[in-house]
């Protein structure tokens, strides 16, 4: 995309979200950066309906990392309730303490330490500098790599992997100004979620539809769509390893096996995802051979 195609994209989708952006309690103006990065890692793989409250309750009981890093890790699985991929919220709680140990307790702006802490990759180290400080960084998610894929590459979908040649392109059209690279960064993610969705999108309503490739090519069809897979849920470990879970946030005392042996299709599931679970640090093992939620 030429340069002045370039600008003009990232213009038009800036003033887009400022009359359409969701109001969201991590992007109010007395939003912390330890709030943002919480909100983030919640994020992963989560909507955002389920992960308001959840963020809410969470900086309301924990609003500090020196608050987290002192909480009982089965309080933390408690509170992270059915959010999806509970391990997360073992890697916040290790960046909090992190955070208490290396820096004072402060989230620091400098993507190279953020990126240094523990569950923090290069998409949250970005996202955090980005919509905590407000500073100039490439913030490429699910949704701003399908902008990026439809208005500059022409194509329908993403590669299901992250390309080297993606993230030029992404690179390449981020400002070089702070504060409007920090607004594209919302804005484009915004306009992801919103209208430029993955299996309808709304190309009626994109404040970019006319320098759009994929449409000036006549919305060819997804190139990739034969390597993407789809997992189902029902039956798999980690059905099993979530409802293993549930039974133990909700017992006032260690549970015995028995009274898990139905969270599986079979004995060897639940036999397998008990282990798997210890192994993760999500589940402790009782002497007596009952289970509970890890103190910490």
């Amino acid at each position: 995309m030429p340069v002045r195609e370039s600008e003009e994209l990232v213009t038009r989708v800036v003033l887009w979200f400022d009359d359409a952006r969701r109001d969201l309690p991590w992007r109010a103006p007395d939003r912390t950066p330890w709030g943002v990065l919480v909100s983030e890692v919640m994020l992963q793989q989560t909507p955002v309906v389920r992960v308001e409250p959840a963020w809410r309750a969470w900086l309301e009981r924990w609003p500090t990392p020196a608050d987290l890093a002192a909480a009982s890790t089965a309080d933390v699985l408690r509170a992270w309730d059915r959010l999806g991929y509970p391990r997360r919220a073992l890697r916040l709680q290790e960046c909090a303490r992190a955070l208490v140990e290396r820096h004072g307790g402060a989230v620091p702006d400098d993507e190279t330490a953020l990126r240094a802490l523990p569950g923090v990759g290069e998409y949250t180290a970005a996202a955090v500098r980005a919509f905590a400080f407000g500073r100039r960084s490439v913030v490429v998610d699910t949704n701003v790599r399908r902008v990026l894929a439809r208005a500059v590459g022409g194509v329908a979908l993403p590669a299901p992997h992250p390309t080297a040649a993606e993230r030029a392109t992404a690179t390449a059209v981020v400002p070089a100004d702070d504060a409007e690279a920090a607004a594209w960064a919302a804005a484009s993610m915004e306009l992801g979620a919103l209208v430029c969705t993955a299996r309808s999108p709304r190309c009626g309503e994109c404040p970019v539809r006319d320098l759009c490739a994929w449409r000036r090519a006549g919305f060819p069809d997804d190139e990739h769509a034969h390597r993407r897979r789809t997992q189902a849920w029902h039956g798999t470990d980690r059905q099993c390893r979530g409802r293993i879970l549930a039974v133990l946030r909700a017992a006032h005392a260690p549970v015995a096996h028995e009274e898990l042996d139905g969270a599986g299709t079979d004995d060897a599931q639940v036999e397998r995802c008990l282990g798997s679970l210890v192994v993760d640090g999500l589940v402790a093992r009782r002497p007596d051979g009952r289970y509970a939620l890890p103190t910490g």
